[in-house]
């Protein structure tokens, strides 16, 4: 199969009752990936936009009125030599009672339990969209001579909102990072946050939080690190270090540079195309990293990714 061969285009609703609960719909038998349960939608045909696709799709499989929709994340995905583009939208509001008028099954899952279903590969990043961060702060290095002004940025990062951030050093060892960590893990805490640091596998051990592996270190790792408690992201450039992500079980991963960065002026961009060449042969979350902005959230949930990681672009924000 061609990497060039087109897309199917497909649409999807993210549909929340009154208790914040999803709508899934469970794929008959004799079709492919038949028992597994999806977010409901299906093709959009010649002529129509995305939004005239997902409204007359959810009134013949469910009998809804779409109102009103909001684009969620578009997910590029090659499954069986089948690639499609699931592009899905929050039903803002809706009316009706829904059904299964294909006689498909209906359920209402709570969001934290969403993952708890089986679903298809390209279904797996929409729940990601939905229950995970969508901003990834990496820190700068850390000056341990100014500790309280390091401090102080981070509280102004999540006081803007920023619920997963890693402690970046690169030069620095273990024992130095601790009481730094320490207080960084403090602060997480009280804002709902996750804590990763970079590299030391056993520092994030005995702290209770999660690690970020280079690329280096992930291709050396025959397993998942930490245990299932503790996340474990990895950073990754291409589709081997993808690969071995997902064999060892990482819970995201951050994929770039998708733009040229001072810090990595040696290594070629990806671009916005590259990057969702690479997202579609992987099921987990992934981060755009690489001279990445607030303002581009929109273009990266278009290709895929779970949202933007960044240092310049969300500690100074």
């Amino acid at each position: 199969m061609k990497e060039t061969a087109p897309a199917v285009h497909v649409v999807a609703g993210v549909i929340r009752d009154l208790r914040g609960r999803v709508l899934l719909t469970r794929r008959t038998a004799g079709r492919d990936l038949a028992g597994l349960w999806e977010f409901p939608g299906g093709k959009v045909d010649p002529g129509e936009t995305p939004e005239q696709a997902l409204a007359r799709e959810l009134h013949e499989e469910l009998g809804i009125l779409v109102e009103s929709s909001e684009p969620l994340i578009a997910v590029p995905n090659v499954h069986r030599n089948k690639r499609i583009v699931l592009d899905v939208r929050r039903i803002v509001a809706w009316s009706g009672a829904a059904s299964g008028r294909e006689r498909q099954a209906l359920a209402w899952a709570p969001l934290a339990r969403l993952t708890s279903y089986p679903m298809p590969p390209a279904d797996g990043p929409v729940a990601a969209a939905l229950q995970q961060p969508d901003r990834y702060l990496i820190t700068p290095e850390p000056d341990l001579e100014q500790g309280d002004a390091f401090l102080r940025g981070l509280k102004r990062a999540l006081k803007a909102g920023v619920r997963r951030v890693q402690l970046r050093s690169h030069g620095l060892p273990a024992d130095a990072l601790r009481p730094i960590a320490t207080e960084m893990r403090r602060l997480c805490r009280e804002s709902g946050a996750e804590l990763l640091v970079n590299a030391h596998i056993e520092l994030a051990r005995a702290l209770g939080v999660g690690v970020h592996l280079r690329a280096s270190q992930l291709m050396q790792c025959a397993k998942r690190p930490l245990p299932a408690k503790l996340l474990v992201a990895a950073s990754c450039h291409d589709a081997i270090e993808l690969e071995r992500a997902e064999a060892i079980g990482v819970d995201f991963a951050v994929l770039g540079p998708v733009a040229q960065t001072p810090s990595h002026p040696d290594r070629s961009a990806l671009g916005w195309n590259g990057f969702a060449l690479l997202r579609e042969r992987a099921t987990i979350p992934i981060y755009a990293l690489g001279g990445m902005v607030h303002e581009d959230m929109s273009v990266a949930r278009t290709h895929g990714a779970q949202g933007i990681a960044a240092i310049r672009g969300l500690w100074t924000a």
